[in-house]
């Protein structure tokens, strides 16, 4: 996973991460998402402390951590908070990220 910064914030597309670090359940999605990049090779996500985003966290109303953001043509698309299963992500990858899973 890459860290956020203010530029990636202001793209147009994303899967964010957020995320507290004592959070145990933080931990367990983690562990889902580095595996998804780990089978794919690839850094699919972004993550954020949500401790140091506090502006960002109240201008999204992120209710909760571990929440998974999902930005696309500009526009918020689902916040994630129930992570359940790494197949579960894959449902979300398969709508917003699906560059993963085309035939090279």
């Amino acid at each position: 996973m890459q860290e956020i910064t203010e530029q990636a914030l202001n793209q147009e597309r994303y899967l964010l991460y957020i995320y507290t670090p004592f959070c145990g359940t933080c931990g367990l999605a983690r562990t889902m998402l580095e595996k998804i990049e780990s089978v794919h090779k690839a850094t699919i996500f972004y993550e954020m402390n949500a401790s140091f985003y506090p502006e960002f966290m109240q201008d999204n109303k992120i209710e909760s951590v571990p929440c998974l953001l999902i930005k696309d043509n500009n526009e918020l698309k689902e916040k994630i908070y129930a992570f359940k299963s790494i197949a579960n992500i894959y449902s979300y990858l398969m709508d917003y990220k699906p560059e993963l899973f085309a035939n090279n």
